[in-house]
């Protein structure tokens, strides 16, 4: 008789284990960086990213450039801009897409041309809605410039 309660109680803390570590889970997907060209300064790093609670992104980092801001592309009539933006609102459950037309992540004082087929680290600080925060460690897929860059770029200079 005296087993049951026990068996419950293992039960419920294992259950409060698995739920533990998503407590302030996020999740990146799609992960990329747009190819520079030589003497370029800086390029853009967009994915789409979902929270598991209300946080935010606070902060982005890579050793492949100086500076690291979130931008927001802004419409002002008809001209386009951009601004930075301090923070990210992340809601739970929902996937926020950080994509060329609206907010992404600017990679400014590039050190080295940043080349197709490489791969950029970048670090991710998330803060939850009780101020815990969490760093995330991703390795973002460098993809051609493509169409909407202005396309004519072909990449004869790989110099591996």
């Amino acid at each position: 008789m005296s087993m049951q309660p026990i068996k419950r109680g293992l039960a419920a803390l294992v259950l409060m284990g698995l739920a533990l570590p998503a407590l302030a889970q996020t999740t990146v997907s799609d992960a990329w960086v747009r190819a520079s060209v030589p003497h370029q300064q800086s390029t853009g790093a967009f994915m789409v990213l979902t929270a598991s609670s209300d946080s935010k992104l606070v902060g982005v980092a890579s050793p492949v450039a100086k500076t690291v801001q979130v931008h927001e592309m802004t419409m002002n009539g008809d001209v386009m801009g951009m601004r930075e933006v301090k923070a990210i609102e992340l809601p739970a459950g929902k996937a926020v897409t950080l994509d060329p037309n609206g907010l992404h992540v600017m990679l400014m004082g590039l050190h080295n041309q940043v080349k197709e087929g490489d791969k950029v680290p970048l670090t991710l600080t998330i803060e939850d809605a009780k101020g815990a925060k969490e760093t995330l460690e991703v390795q973002a897929q460098v993809r051609a410039l493509n169409a909407d860059a202005g396309g004519g770029h072909d990449h004869m200079h790989m110099n591996h």
